[in-house]
């Protein structure tokens, strides 16, 4: 995939250190620091070390954090349903729950249809706490948001629905193993 010229504008913009150049070698086939998935994963982790600020006083991580607002944005869900929505493997989604409920920030209710799975919802307590910070959290997003002009904003979130749909689509085509 070749880059564009915004990729090549925004790597001179902000170069990157490099290791000294040897003698007789080759230019790199792939520069991963212009290479759109790392610049994604990067992006990606810098966001959330800088929103653990909003919930790490209340001991909780990135995937509690996850299945706190998932459950505080659609009531009762399964780990299951969790794990879809947010993209985490059932695994991890199953240790935030367990950790999650041992705060009695969450309470798990059997399905007697299916009783391999459980239906989840927030206490009280889980209620206060995703109450009091899901503002700060859209806080927090109003602040990265200042680095998009508003005139951009629009574009920025069309972009961004649509690398998300175009990977969901490269996952599915590849039968959804990585």
């Amino acid at each position: 995939m070749n880059s564009s010229p915004v990729q090549h504008a925004a790597a001179k913009a902000e170069p990157a250190e490099e290791a000294p150049a040897t003698e007789g070698a080759e230019a790199p086939i792939l520069r991963l620091e212009d290479f759109l998935p790392h610049r994604l994963n990067v992006l990606s982790s810098l966001v959330s070390q800088a929103l653990t600020r909003v919930y790490a006083r209340h001991g909780i991580g990135i995937p509690e954090w996850r299945v706190l607002v998932s459950l505080g944005q659609f009531g009762v869900m399964t780990g299951k349903a969790i794990g879809a929505r947010t993209h985490m493997h059932k695994t991890k989604v199953s240790r935030a729950v367990a950790q999650l409920e041992r705060r009695k920030f969450l309470a798990r209710r059997a399905n007697r249809d299916d009783l391999r799975e459980a239906f989840l919802s927030l206490t009280p307590a889980g209620r206060a706490v995703y109450e009091e910070l899901a503002p700060r959290a859209l806080e927090f997003t109003d602040r990265l948001c200042e680095a998009v002009t508003p005139a951009d904003r629009a574009a920025f979130d069309r972009a961004m629905k649509d690398l998300t749909a175009r990977s969901a689509k490269l996952v599915a085509e590849s039968g959804g193993q990585t």
